[in-house]
């Protein structure tokens, strides 16, 4: 501590030092100039962020960065909506519906407690957009992930089993049938699809046709583990899908993490920023949650929630009170004279 040549000298952690490589000792020198001597270094807080220069390549760590998903389905969408404005579909043919001062209508979905079903639904349709408008100069494929190699069923894999793109249905029904009988909730969906979105950004892969099934398989293996309290065990996906072994259920899951690089860390605010753009590619799709009208019922919970919270931060207003006041609104008793007879 307080070493001057320790300080100047030192590499930054993240570099590995060669082991030849020795400190030589401190020797002033006039003619060194300021950057030489290391008094314009950078402090801790600025190097730290260097990260964030590639924000657009990590969506899954970084709220700020816009997710893969959404950005593949904006083509997409644009196509779809030009397709309407030249067919000039009338706007009475929408089934939307809308608040009125009498009725209120609310989804059942919030991002502590999002719909299971319409969860599951935009999960499928984001990994559909990412197998459809993947890189057509094709990235390297993985063998722990290429169904070939390792088949979750016992039946024969076509020999155009990586020509063809599944449907989004198709992706919806694998989905459901893990999350139905491990009975997994929706945010676990939504986890799934950060650590989906996070492997395709470290290992630098696409998901396509011939992977889709095993990435998606692990992803969903990984999320229940980690974010569910009594997580599902991997005999137990071998009960659901009956033709796999525990053995390839533990290799996946081995390589799943290492090409994470163990990191399964996500933050809310990135929980809640894929949240609120399954929701958006939910509604640019047509794929609305499904809307009822506000009952008695619902709204006295309601209430009772805003009651609770209200109370709950009540103390904590208290201590910012204002001590002082102006002196222009100040009004002081005026003694006028009396007059007595």
């Amino acid at each position: 501590m307080g070493n001057t040549t320790s300080c100047c000298v030192s590499s930054s952690p993240k570099l590995r030092r060669n082991a030849h490589s020795r400190l030589e000792s401190y020797r002033p020198d006039t003619d060194l100039s300021r950057e030489d001597t290391g008094c314009n270094l950078q402090h801790i807080s600025d190097r730290e962020n260097i990260d964030d220069l590639n924000m657009e390549f990590n969506p899954s760590d970084h709220p700020r960065a816009s997710t893969i998903f959404l950005s593949k389905s904006q083509t997409d969408v644009r196509e779809k909506r030009k397709s309407l404005f030249i067919n000039h579909h009338p706007p009475g043919q929408t089934s939307r519906k809308y608040s009125s001062c009498s009725t209120i209508f609310l989804d059942d979905s919030t991002v502590s407690q999002p719909n299971l079903k319409y969860t599951i639904k935009c999960v499928a349709l984001a990994i559909y957009y990412h197998i459809k408008n993947r890189d057509p100069d094709g990235r390297m494929l993985l063998d722990i992930f290429d169904e070939n190699l390792h088949p979750l069923s016992k039946s024969e894999v076509p020999p155009d089993y990586d020509k063809h793109n599944p449907e989004q249905k198709q992706i919806y029904r694998f989905v459901r049938t893990l999350f139905s009988a491990a009975q997994l909730t929706a945010e676990c969906a939504i986890v799934t699809l950060v650590y989906l979105e996070r492997l395709l950004t470290y290992a630098e892969i696409d998901i396509c046709p011939a992977n889709w099934k095993r990435i998606v398989l692990g992803a969903i293996l990984l999320a229940s583990k980690v974010w569910d309290d009594q997580a599902v065990w991997n005999v137990d996906y071998c009960q659901i899908l009956k033709d796999i072994t525990v053995e390839d259920m533990n290799e996946l899951e081995r390589q799943f993490l290492e090409l994470l690089q163990f990191n399964i860390n996500v933050p809310s605010s990135v929980y809640a920023k894929y949240y609120f753009d399954l929701r958006s590619l939910a509604e640019a799709n047509s794929l609305s949650f499904p809307l009822e009208p506000l009952s008695r019922e619902r709204a006295h919970k309601l209430e009772a929630i805003s009651r609770l919270c209200e109370d709950k931060y009540k103390d904590l207003r208290k201590p910012m009170r204002k001590r002082s006041a102006s002196a222009d609104n100040l009004i002081l008793p005026r003694w006028s004279p009396a007059i007595i007879s």
